[in-house]
């Protein structure tokens, strides 16, 4: 699914924080988007979801071409934007299997209820999650890591085509980011028309995805696109001196 953000402008409370922001993803592409923090990186995602508390001031959002931008959030969802949050909430009194089943239920699916929790549990096993947690209220009493899990478990049984993570390594351990990856790699290499978008501040992840892309993202606008070599300058220098060096080699 293709996903196009056309100079975007937005921000929230009055504050400004896109600034005529712009980048396309096109079907089967995975870009990340570094920047350091207060930059927009998760306005981005808020903005790009929906989110009532940001204001969108101008500029446009497409899937596959249609504008967004009038759509209430839930509608985005069940056009296929997936956003793994970067702080999931819990949810006291509602199933976890449940929100699933109500989230497909809701765009016109109507899965068997043998099927649907076998495959639930399969995708549980696959996080290496408790599958007793099948039944548990959403995130509630979860740990960090074990949210950050749950939320590639209901990627890979909502089946989204535009997938953004907002920062999916932060609260994951070596060997749980490498196997949500491993996880996310599957998805998108079953479903080729998948667009990702990873927003990170570090390469760890970028080494296990492997972008097609690195964006670099200073005061709420890309200032720098390139390889995953980007990502590895700006672990070693900062994003001040990559963004003052503008002949480095391997950035585009």
């Amino acid at each position: 699914m293709k996903l196009e953000l056309r100079n975007v402008s937005a921000g929230v409370e009055n504050k400004k924080i896109l600034n005529d922001f712009s980048l396309t993803i096109h079907d089967g592409e995975i870009h990340a988007i570094m920047g350091p923090n207060g930059t927009g990186k998760s306005t981005l995602s808020n903005v790009i979801m929906g989110n009532v508390k940001y204001t969108l001031t101008s500029g446009d959002i497409l899937l596959d071409n249609e504008s967004i931008i009038s759509l209430t959030t839930d509608e985005r969802a069940r056009k296929g934007i997936f956003l793994a949050m970067q702080s999931p909430i819990s949810i006291e009194g509602v199933k976890n299997s449940e929100l699933i089943k109500t989230a497909l239920t809701s765009r016109g699916e109507h899965p068997k209820l043998l099927e649907f929790m076998k495959e639930v549990k399969q995708a549980f096993t696959d996080l290496e999650l408790d599958t007793n947690m099948m039944s548990r209220s959403v995130n509630l009493g979860f740990s960090g890591g074990e949210r950050k899990k749950n939320e590639i478990v209901q990627l890979k049984l909502l089946k989204p085509k535009c997938i953004i993570l907002d920062e999916l390594d932060s609260g994951l351990d070596v060997d749980s980011l490498k196997l949500a990856c491993q996880n996310i790699l599957d998805y998108c290499k079953k479903n080729k028309d998948v667009s990702l978008l990873i927003i990170t501040h570090y390469p760890k992840i970028l080494s296990y995805l492997k972008p097609d892309y690195v964006h670099m993202m200073v005061d709420g606008k890309i200032v720098k696109t390139g390889t995953l070599d980007l990502a590895y300058e700006i672990e070693k220098s900062g994003y001040h001196r990559v963004n003052d060096v503008g002949d480095i080699s391997h950035v585009e």
